[in-house]
Order: structure tokens, then C-alpha cells, then sequence
């Protein structure tokens, strides 16, 4: 009975050992920093969701790799920050955010502009773009100056992106002729061709995009800038990376933000920004 009691103690501390173990195995394969970001090899798995579009901040390049701006923020942050790695991946855009609400992803990186609705579900990291609203029209026409000018003019527009939603604003709230808004999913070379040839009177879009597709399609387009007044219906003037809530990914957010406002500072934003946007787009130092 004695033999059989030590016997049994042994078997039992030999399981319990066995199970500490597995524990620690498993805890290091699926450590939980930053939401359900891994840790592979002491580093911290950041995966990365992107649409691979628009262009130029998000896009499949001739390589088939994914490129842009964005992208290349996205991996100058981290080439500063060892302990991280990073896995970045092409989704299609709803997907960015429902992996984002799952913690399949920890980063969303596709030109996000800011808004009351998403700061309440996600973090925002400082800004990486500061946006130039301008007004696209032939180069030409004359009689487009500010946003009074666009009442009764007719534009191409997304659903729920931020010029369409201070257009719709506008028409609810100051214009005497509504604008007319016709809602469409066509890709935005499409919509620019349209405003070249006449078909459409506008449209709205940032300044660094607007000249990239004239650069590289040839339209024949000007851009009038926007006043201040005009420039704050739109929102706020700046693109941000978004980040999923939840685990430790506060420490994440201070990492990158801390890479950030280092790149700015070293010239590495305003390098990638003359890169892929054809302008200095950098934000301010926070």
C-alpha cells in the first residue's frame, strides 16, 4: 500500500509538471499583447490589415507586392521597434474592421481619415498624413471657387466617405440648391475622367491624389483649394492608422506613436511622402 501511495505521488507530480510546461509552451506561442498579437520567438506578432486601395496609399505593385504610402510608414514604424513583428495583409476594406473587432488584427493601415464613430471603437494613432481638400474641375471652367459655387453642380460620389457625407451635409443643412449627388462604386480614375469630359461638374478629393492621377492618366484638371471654413466641413485634415482595443494594445499605440513623431522629426515621413505622393504631405510634430 505504502509502494503503491509513492508511486501514485510520483505519477501525479510527473503529470503536473507535464501540464506547468505545456502551459508555459503554449502561453509563449499565444502571449496576448496587443490584442491577440503573438509572441513568435520573444518578438510580438502586429498583424496588419490593408484594402490595397486607394492608390497611392494602399496597392498591389508590379512586383505583386503590396505598396504605398501607407504601407511604408507602416514598415519604416517598425523597422524602429525590434521587439515587434509584423505581418501585413490584403483584405477587402469591411474586413479591415471586423478583423480589427475580432483582434485578428491589431493595425488597420488604408488612408483612415478620423470620425466620432470610430474613435469610440478603435485607437488612433497620431497622425501620419495631413490631407489638402481641393475641388477637381476642368481647367477650363472658372465658375467653381468654394462650396456655394458647387450648389446645383452634379458630382460622382462614394457612400459614407467623408466628402460625401459633408456634401450631404451641405445640401441638409445651407444649400438653396441641393448638390446633386450621384452615388456610384466606379474607381476614382473613372469619376476624374468623368469631371474631364464634362459628364459630372467636380469632384471632391485630396490634393496629393488628385495630382498623382493627373500625372498618371494625363487628365486635363485643375484643383481649387478650399478656404478653411470649406476645409472644416470635410473634418479633420489628417490620416491616421487605426488600432484595434482591448489586451495591452496600449503599449502598442505609445510604440507607434513614439516612431511616429521620430519620423517625422528625422525627415522619413516628408522622404516617402515626395515618394509616393509627389509633395510633402508630413503632419506637424505632436
Amino acid at each position: 500500500m505504502k509502494i503503491w501511495r509513492k508511486l501514485g505521488l510520483g505519477l501525479t507530480a510527473a503529470v503536473l509538471l507535464a501540464g506547468v510546461v505545456a502551459c508555459g509552451n503554449n502561453n509563449k506561442e499565444s502571449g496576448n499583447i496587443a490584442g491577440e498579437a503573438s509572441v513568435n520567438n520573444d518578438k510580438i506578432t502586429v498583424n496588419i490589415a490593408t484594402g490595397g486601395a486607394p492608390k497611392p496609399f494602399s496597392y498591389v505593385n508590379d512586383k505583386n507586392e503590396i505598396d504605398g504610402y501607407d504601407i511604408q510608414v507602416v514598415k519604416a514604424i517598425f523597422e524602429g521597434l525590434p521587439q515587434y513583428e509584423i505581418n501585413i495583409e490584403k483584405t477587402e476594406f469591411p474586413s479591415i474592421f471586423a478583423g480589427l473587432d475580432s483582434d485578428r488584427y491589431q493595425i488597420g493601415a488604408n488612408n483612415f481619415a478620423s470620425n466620432a464613430e470610430r474613435r469610440e471603437k478603435y485607437n488612433y494613432s497620431d497622425p501620419i498624413f495631413k490631407n489638402q481638400f481641393v475641388i477637381a474641375v476642368k481647367e477650363d471652367r472658372g465658375d467653381i471657387q468654394s462650396f456655394a459655387d458647387l450648389e446645383g453642380k452634379t458630382t460622382e460620389v462614394s457612400p459614407s466617405v467623408n466628402y460625401t457625407v459633408a456634401l450631404e451635409k451641405y445640401n441638409k443643412e445651407s444649400a438653396k440648391t441641393p448638390v446633386n449627388l450621384k452615388y456610384s462604386d466606379a474607381e476614382l480614375v473613372t469619376i476624374l475622367q468623368n469631371v474631364e469630359s464634362g459628364a459630372d461638374d467636380f469632384n471632391l478629393i485630396d490634393a496629393a491624389m488628385l495630382q498623382l492621377y493627373i500625372k498618371e492618366y494625363g487628365l486635363k484638371l485643375k484643383a481649387i483649394p478650399l478656404s478653411q471654413e470649406d476645409t472644416e466641413r470635410i473634418g479633420v485634415p489628417y490620416s491616421y492608422l487605426i488600432l484595434s482595443k482591448g489586451g495591452n494594445s496600449d503599449q502598442l499605440l505609445k510604440d507607434v506613436n513614439g516612431r511616429i513623431q521620430e519620423l517625422i522629426k528625422d525627415g522619413t515621413v516628408s522622404k516617402l511622402s515626395e515618394q509616393y505622393l509627389n509633395g510633402d504631405f508630413a503632419p506637424e510634430i505632436q
